[in-house]
């Protein structure tokens, strides 16, 4: 698996990026945001995962572990291979793709060429729970899933989890510490 690529950019298109490596040149697919965003002849980062086919080898890459945790996220939704996963992050924001999840607004996906009504439902119904809902990217979806699991465990309903997760998530926090504060929320709540 190769889990980052860091080198020159020799080319970069729209959705795909050509970065040397040690003398050799690694052709990574990426958003068109980050494609039009780099400058050949610049030193560029990306976190990357290998996509094995039968007939191919596929490098997808991402300046940052956000948008390569919600293209895995979006990977895992039945019938969203790499190609729509990342056709999604073309369009959509790693924000705008947790609101939309976290307020089960199937529209937001149908408005991305090529995902359609019944796929666009799957995607809020399978993601549901895996993005907090905020406003902003300073928290990893992947890293607020063991406090939700771990509050559900105990009883809570997935949406009063994924709410109280969202009010006490800071990246800052251990897991251990979100699930301390999402408890203390919620005793709030229900003492009120």
């Amino acid at each position: 698996m190769i889990a980052s690529v860091s080198g020159i950019v020799l080319a970069a298109n729209p959705g795909m990026v050509t970065i040397e490596v040690g003398g050799v040149g690694l052709l990574v697919h990426t958003t068109n945001r980050v494609s039009s965003s780099l400058v050949v002849g610049k030193s560029s980062n990306f976190l990357t995962t290998l996509i094995v086919r039968e007939d191919s080898l596929t490098l997808y890459g991402f300046l940052d572990s956000l948008e390569l945790g919600t293209f895995d996220h979006l990977r895992s939704v039945s019938g969203v291979g790499p190609k729509s996963a990342l056709s999604i992050l073309s369009v959509l924001s790693v924000s705008q793709i947790a609101d939309a999840v976290a307020n089960d607004s199937d529209s937001v996906f149908k408005s991305v060429p090529g995902v359609g009504a019944k796929t666009a439902k799957l995607i809020t119904i399978s993601l549901a729970g895996k993005f907090l809902p905020r406003g902003d990217d300073s928290v990893d979806p992947g890293k607020s899933r063991a406090g939700i699991e771990a509050l559900v465990g105990l009883g809570y309903s997935e949406s009063e989890a994924t709410l109280a997760v969202s009010k006490v998530a800071d990246s800052k926090l251990t897991d251990k510490e979100v699930l301390k504060l999402a408890l203390q929320y919620l005793a709030k709540g229900v003492s009120k």
